[in-house]
């Protein structure tokens, strides 16, 4: 597949292997984690850290994202978690998504270990709890250069004593229809707070 990039040539989008998605993962702190809130998908970033296949997350009681801590006898959670490194610029880079279980890391000796290593970037009140994401779907593209073409290779010549081709009627622009009004948007800004406690990521 190919993008077309003004001045700068097309880009291809490379499908990657599901060990190289998940070591471009490994190598940003930052991402995105899909799940359900309300019977509604919902987004939050979070930073995260890669242990093996699974992604390690910290959340707080009481924010959006506790639900993943809820201990279960099942398999967990079923979410997705998106993270990428594009140059706007350049159109250069990946995107990575997983998607899997989310459960909450039950032994202590493992949670403190992880909890040494994951350093929340949002501070809060409610305590902290660590949640495992273990793959089941890895999909992810790299964004590269495509090769330029050859001059005319696109545009195969007429055959002898063929009369040129007339150039297709422009048609008429349709009338623009007046925009929905936007539903359910919502967002948020990550300020400093100084005196609040430490706690979880961006959930």
């Amino acid at each position: 597949m190919e993008h077309e990039v003004d001045g700068e040539g097309a880009r291809r989008m490379r499908p990657l292997p599901r060990g190289e998605a998940l070591r471009l993962l490994g190598t940003v702190p930052l991402g995105r984690v899909v799940f359900t809130r309300h019977a509604l998908p919902a987004v939050r970033p979070v930073n995260h850290l890669l242990d093996g296949e699974d992604i390690v997350l910290r959340v707080h009681d009481g924010g959006a994202l506790a639900a993943l801590a809820v201990s279960s006898d099942g398999e967990g959670v079923v979410v997705a978690y998106e993270t990428d490194d594009i140059d706007t610029r350049t159109r250069l880079g990946w995107s990575v998504v997983v998607t899997g279980y989310a459960r909450p890391v039950t032994d202590p000796v493992q949670a403190a270990a992880y909890e040494d290593r994951l350093r929340p970037w949002v501070l809060g009140q409610e305590p902290c709890r660590v949640v495992r994401i273990r793959p089941d779907l890895v999909t992810g593209f790299r964004l590269e250069r495509a090769a330029a073409p050859e001059p005319g290779a696109d545009a195969p010549e007429p055959p002898p004593g063929a009369e040129p081709r007339a150039a297709a009627p422009s048609r008429a622009a349709a009338p623009s229809r007046a925009a929905a009004p936007s539903r359910a948007v919502a967002g948020f800004r990550v300020v400093a707070e100084p005196g609040a406690a430490p706690c979880a990521g961006a959930g």
